[in-house]
């Protein structure tokens, strides 16, 4: 903590009642040119009193008797400062004041507010919150925590010095000392967020610190498969069947729309006959627990039924012999080489290709599609569609590139 300007002085203040020749005793403590004043309950004759000592005049019982109590309060001054310090606490003149008086002061602290919303939360997951949900807050809280110790040295801080300042700071520690990315860093804060306007609600703070601060995401064109390059994909033949198995698993996730974790946990009987007769998947989407129910396409039910006797499939009930993101992730990258795609082939294309190639590109409704994703809003949907714009942008550039030189 670093060192502030403090003094004390003991003086004379007048009654109210004018009559009276006594007067009031009073502290003055002053901390870094601030400076509250408080009765010490004594009174004393201005006569017998010296003004530059503080102290009562003369060495008779009554002098020794109040400037005893007084040496005795000045002595309690100097505790509360000594504790607030000791405590790593912002050290002013009103709370040395407030300590004296026993005037209980509110020290919420921010972690623990935090800590106690996660502990809330945690007894909701699977009823109100996703696994996702609750890891992103956890990790949002030791995020918080990280910040607090690199910026002042504390292990929590009152809630009260939540403002702007703050948060700036925050946005800057997550996108430089943290690395985090611009949408990364949004999403750290938008966590904070919640919980600094709970404690606006319950009236703990008077002024939301995030007002005027932005919290907007850059828009992230996500990549996608064109249908020459799932063409491609299906047709190629592989001598490694490891790498022939990878390429079936990723392409059953281009027609499903399913996760990695959600294809690796796809078990049997989660295959369902439905409406139509026909077979569906019904299944819970990991990260949200969001419910899917979704028919299976020709090209899905093939690669299912391709593997039905495969022994790792037969072994633990699963649709799939799903390898570790990380090796299928691996393998992906040499199929994509072979397969001529020049994109940094990774599990999650899949899902993205699923949502606009073979779904929304070929006119099914963006309310479907977004109930087979498993979205719980049409707006997780939407941005979809924006790829679907970008690759209607770029075919139309080349049509007009091409009727450019027909007209040539």
């Amino acid at each position: 903590m670093i060192e502030k300007s403090f003094s004390t002085l003991f003086y004379l203040k007048a009654s109210k009642n004018k009559r009276r020749k006594d007067k009031h005793v009073y502290a003055r403590i002053t901390v870094d040119y601030k400076r509250v004043e408080i009765s010490t309950k004594m009174t004393c004759d201005p006569a017998e009193w010296n003004s530059a000592a503080g102290r009562a005049k003369g060495k008779n019982e009554k002098a020794r008797l109040l400037n005893g109590i007084l040496d005795s309060y000045q002595m309690k001054i100097h505790l509360a400062r000594k504790q607030l310090m000791d405590m790593d606490s912002d050290l002013t003149a009103e709370r040395i004041k407030n300590m004296l008086t026993g005037k209980a002061e509110d020290r919420r602290l921010i972690l623990e507010i935090f800590e106690s919303h996660n502990k809330d939360m945690e007894a909701l997951v699977g009823k109100e919150f996703a696994p996702g949900t609750m890891e992103r807050y956890r990790t949002s809280l030791e995020h918080t925590r990280s910040f607090i110790r690199w910026k002042y040295g504390k292990d929590d801080m009152e809630l009260k010095y939540l403002d702007f300042e703050f948060i700036s700071q925050y946005s800057f520690w997550l996108r430089s000392v943290r690395s985090c990315a611009h949408n990364t860093t949004v999403k750290y804060l938008a966590n904070f967020k919640k919980i600094v306007l709970n404690c606006v609600k319950n009236g703990w703070i008077q002024r939301d610190p995030f007002m005027g601060f932005k919290l907007t995401k850059k828009e992230v064109r996500r990549e996608i498969l064109t249908k020459e390059e799932l063409d491609n994909l299906s047709e190629k033949e592989f001598s490694i069947l490891r790498m022939d198995q990878v390429r079936d698993i990723f392409l059953f996730s281009c027609y499903t729309g399913l996760a990695y974790i959600d294809v690796k946990n796809l078990s049997r009987n989660q295959v369902v006959l439905g409406v139509d007769g026909e077979k569906w998947i019904e299944t819970k989407r990991k990260k949200t627990d969001s419910p899917i129910r979704l028919p299976l396409l020709p090209k899905a039910l093939e690669i299912m039924n391709k593997y039905r006797d495969h022994p790792k499939c037969s072994e633990e009930n699963t649709v799939l012999p799903v390898l570790s993101n990380q090796k299928m992730n691996s393998y992906l990258k040499e199929i994509s080489d072979l397969c001529g795609i020049n994109k940094e082939l990774t599990f999650h294309i899949a899902r993205h290709t699923f949502a606009t190639t073979v779904t929304l590109g070929n006119g099914v409704p963006i309310e479907t599609v977004s109930k087979m994703l498993g979205h719980k809003s049409l707006k997780q949907t939407q941005h979809y569609a924006k790829i679907l714009d970008v690759k209607i942008s770029e075919d139309m550039a080349k049509l007009k590139k091409k009727l450019s030189f027909d007209d040539t």
